[in-house]
């Protein structure tokens, strides 16, 4: 868990996805289109991404991606991040992480 927490610090915003994972892809565009540039970790291309997604489920991501940290904390799965821009926060978290300007 250590690892995914000091990755999930190495950025504004960090996303932790599958590349077949279609709600990784539909939070990746949601989070560019807002201006951020993510990094992003895509654990079936990582050696080590079996042992990071089970640190992820650890966190209490279920499913285990998307994940995402925003300013250094996660933040959580699609659910949270849609929830999150429906009520107007999400911008605001982006711009307190200084990942967008406004």
């Amino acid at each position: 868990m250590d690892m995914v927490n000091e990755l999930g610090a190495g950025g504004p915003v960090v996303i932790f996805s599958k590349n077949n994972c279609c709600m990784s892809h539909a939070i990746m565009v949601l989070i560019r289109g807002f201006g951020a540039n993510p990094v992003v970790y895509e654990l079936d291309r990582l050696t080590n991404g079996v042992q990071m997604e089970k640190a992820l489920t650890e966190l209490g991501c279920s499913p285990s991606v998307p994940a995402v940290f925003i300013g250094k904390k996660f933040v959580g799965g699609s659910n949270e991040i849609m929830s999150l821009n429906v009520k107007g926060e999400l911008k605001k978290l982006l711009i307190k992480a200084n990942a967008i300007w406004m």
